[in-house]
């Protein structure tokens, strides 16, 4: 068997994509499920996040299990496969493990460092030991990659290479201004009470926000996680409580919000937000027109009219004056000229009510003036008399936001409609991936990338170890039998031999049998841990005509115990 990941994340996929493809909590058991009744594939762990879907199996085929795996994504996340694709990553064995401790130590993440990932792996651990797909391997690898990540964060300043989502968001809706400056005194509205939305909660009752408001689904959750935040000793932040129903008159008093729910729809639409911003300063929100500014002097751009006998670009560029203007037609012949005169004459005409424009009779009357003096003097001599200029309008300044929003649900609780409302700004997935592309990394960053590597040879090294441990315990058993065997014949054949001699004769071949197999057994669990070490195990069990069945007997035995190690943690920690 094999290790396998499918997916996608920010980095290959846009965020429509993601946003459609996000399973709901019945989606993703059901996925897990399905991927262990297929045939490539003999455990499953889902890692999904607001930025990611993975799905880690164990395969005992590579291109099988890629096609399964892909088409249970497309499946389960309602996009088609073929739309699906172009969006997916393989990672297969040592490159899989690779991937996930990246991610661990969020190397992968949209902010570079961000330890909440380490959260969602533990979920995603926890969510396949319940269902019971995950095995030895996917126990090992998850379990493997917190403590890389742990290790990453521990021994590093990755830290300081970027931030939680939350964190990042509000220094996005800051603009610059410290985030606790710029939240001191605010109100707050939090929309859902989940991990990122508690996480988010509790950032801005730090930052030193007045009040934080949670509305949520389910009011038990959003009343414990204001009791925590009005209880807590770091802040002395009021904290209230409220059915989702309200959220649109708290949206009214807000400062901020913060939307994360598991929403399949919009939780706050354009509408909504204008609504509330208008209950807020008494006045209609204006939409932001973004729509170009018209260029210099009122006039179409050059190429954008047909029928023209000149070379508008080309015009256009050399001289930078308007294409109707004396620095246009400076230097045509006279043919030439006729056609362009006839052109703007064409041109000069407003087709709302026929009536032609002041701006257009003083160039119809400039191209006739120019046209004689081509009759007389054959063609006109270059001339480059610049036109006056008129200055281009300037948008008046943005007012300042009256509301700031903070999406990080996805997909999006927010409509994206939002963006265009004046007096609102809006952060969301989308816009959290632009900026975050272009952040700097941290030194820190190329110690943790060596962690990884680290980590992952480690890795390696003791699944083909573990790997031909079954045999060694095979080998080891059928030597046991061995000696039992010949120590009963020896029986028949002395029966005479008191206890104390038959107990030397037995602890004498024992002993002679295990040092025989202490050599062999040791250096080929050394051999095993090396790159191309699996074989030693087919060569073990060719060698001492191990049956296969006690092999395999001896890896259940093996995977029971590991799941009734991790049901006994599971049940420690319930207690």
């Amino acid at each position: 068997m094999s290790l396998l990941v499918v997916g996608l994340s920010h980095r290959s996929a846009p965020v429509s994509v993601l946003e459609r493809a996000t399973l709901n909590a019945d989606a993703q058991i059901k996925l897990l499920q399905d991927t262990v009744a297929a045939e490539p594939a003999a455990e499953a762990a889902l890692l999904a996040t607001c930025n990611r879907i993975e799905l880690y199996a164990d395969v005992d085929k590579f291109h099988a299990g890629v096609a399964e795996l892909s088409t249970l994504l497309a499946q389960h996340s309602g996009v088609g496969l073929e739309e699906l694709t172009p969006y997916l990553y393989v990672h297969y064995e040592d490159r899989a493990v690779h991937h996930l401790f990246s991610v661990a130590c969020g190397l992968d993440s949209m902010v570079v460092g961000e330890g909440q990932v380490l959260g969602q792996i533990k979920d995603a651990l926890a969510t396949a030991q319940e269902l019971h797909t995950a095995g030895r391997l996917l126990n090992d690898l998850f379990q493997q990659a917190l403590r890389t990540g742990k290790r990453a964060h521990s021994e590093t300043g990755i830290d300081r290479a970027g931030q939680s989502l939350v964190t990042f968001g509000l220094e996005q809706l800051s603009a610059g201004t410290a985030v606790e400056a710029w939240a001191k005194g605010k109100r707050a509205l939090v929309i859902g009470a989940g991990s990122m939305s508690s996480l988010a909660a509790a950032t801005l009752a730090r930052a030193g926000v007045a009040e934080v408001v949670i509305a949520n689904r389910t009011p038990d959750r959003a009343e414990r996680l204001a009791q925590i935040l009005t209880e807590g000793d770091e802040t002395d932040v009021l904290a209230r409580a409220v059915p989702m129903d309200a959220v649109p008159a708290e949206l009214t008093r807000a400062d901020v919000a913060v939307s994360c729910t598991g929403a399949t729809g919009l939780v706050l639409t354009a509408e909504a937000v204008a609504a509330a911003v208008e209950g807020r300063t008494g006045t209609p929100v204006a939409v932001r027109d973004e729509t170009p500014a018209p260029a210099a002097g009122g006039l179409a751009p050059a190429g954008t009219d047909e029928g023209c006998p000149l070379d508008l670009s080309a015009v256009q560029g050399a001289t930078g004056f308007s294409v109707m203007g004396e620095a246009a037609v400076a230097g045509m012949d006279a043919a030439t000229l006729e056609q362009h005169a006839a052109w703007v004459d064409r041109g000069t005409v407003d087709r709302r009510d026929g009536r032609r424009t002041p701006e257009v009779e003083v160039e119809a009357e400039l191209i006739t003036a120019l046209a004689a003096t081509v009759a007389a003097g054959g063609r006109l001599p270059e001339r480059r008399r610049p036109e006056p200029v008129v200055e281009a309008r300037r948008p008046a300044p943005a007012p300042a936001p009256v509301l700031a929003l903070l999406d990080l649900a996805m997909p999006r609780d927010i409509d994206a409609a939002v963006h265009r409302l004046l007096g609102v700004r809006l952060v969301d997935i989308e816009s959290l991936a632009e900026a975050s592309a272009d952040a700097p990394m941290a030194a820190d960053v190329d110690l943790v990338r060596r962690i990884v590597a680290d980590e992952v040879t480690a890795f390696g090294a003791a699944q083909r170890a573990a790997h031909i441990t079954p045999t060694v315990v095979a080998l080891r058993t059928m030597a046991a039998d061995v000696v039992a065997n010949e120590i009963a014949r020896l029986d028949g054949r002395l029966p005479g031999l008191d206890e104390k001699q038959r107990g030397e004769i037995t602890q004498t071949v024992r002993r002679v049998v295990d040092k025989l197999l202490h050599a062999p057994t040791v250096r080929v669990k050394q051999l095993a841990a090396e790159p191309g070490g699996a074989g030693y195990a087919d060569a073990l069990r060719t060698l001492f005509d191990l049956d296969p069945e006690t092999v395999a007997a001896v890896s259940r035995a093996d995977d029971r115990d590991t799941s009734d190690s991790t049901e006994n943690a599971k049940n420690r920690g319930r207690e």
